[in-house]
């Protein structure tokens, strides 16, 4: 049993009944010219956290947990899209409209692809989910628990939205979730603020936080 210096008291966990889950780093919200900077978004807070989603990946791997990973996007005739979330925003940056790389959040095109530095191995599953939670509409929640998983690791974009959602969704379904402080980023720094605090109050009422150093030190 390993044992997390974490936030709001130690996280325990077995190697070979944790999963990492890495949320969403795709191009369109991480890198220059996708779909987030399109929205007047600082992406250099995103793009800035890759060396250590990248370090985590590694060190998962080295250590046997189970990797999976995850990307927000729909069918190309957008027929698994609620209508409520297509009609948001601005018309010219719709889901399924043509965005700087390829239609936005539209399976298959560039932007929806994960960043090359934190590409998939083979072997490791990549969910494609249609909602902001992880578990809505998608076989994780079978895929975790044919592999015995009790335990999640979480990493990824953007906190307060898919990866706040994926942990809440988590929290109900009855696994326990640290979130690595410096491997999730939000546009905005106040929001990743609040999320962190909201997670761990009340005796890690949704889960877990820590930074990736003390992860690491762990095992």
């Amino acid at each position: 049993m390993a044992e997390v210096a974490a936030q709001p008291y130690p996280y325990r966990f077995e190697p070979r009944s944790t999963a990492l889950l890495v949320i969403d780093m795709q191009r369109d919200f991480v890198e220059p010219g996708g779909f987030g900077e399109a929205l007047g978004n600082d992406v250099g807070r995103l793009s800035a956290i890759v060396p250590t989603v990248r370090a985590l990946l590694d060190w998962a791997r080295r250590h046997a947990i189970t990797v999976l990973h995850t990307r927000e996007g729909h069918r190309p005739d957008l027929a698994d899209c609620p209508p409520a979330k297509q009609r948001r925003g601005d018309p010219a940056l719709r889901i399924g409209a043509k965005g700087p790389m390829g239609r936005i959040l539209v399976d298959g095109e560039p932007g929806n692809d994960i960043v090359p530095a934190l590409a998939p191995l083979a072997g490791e599953p990549v969910i494609v989910k249609p909602g902001k939670g992880a578990f809505w509409a998608t076989p994780l929640d079978e895929m975790l628990r044919w592999r015995g998983v009790t335990h999640l690791i979480l990493a990824g974009v953007t906190t307060e939205v898919c990866v706040q959602t994926t942990m809440r969704e988590a929290n109900d379904r009855g696994y326990d979730c640290l979130l690595i402080e410096d491997a999730t980023e939000s546009y905005f720094p106040e929001f990743k603020r609040a999320t962190l605090d909201m997670v761990r109050a009340q005796g890690a009422i949704v889960g877990w936080t820590a930074p990736f150093a003390t992860l690491r030190a762990s095992l």
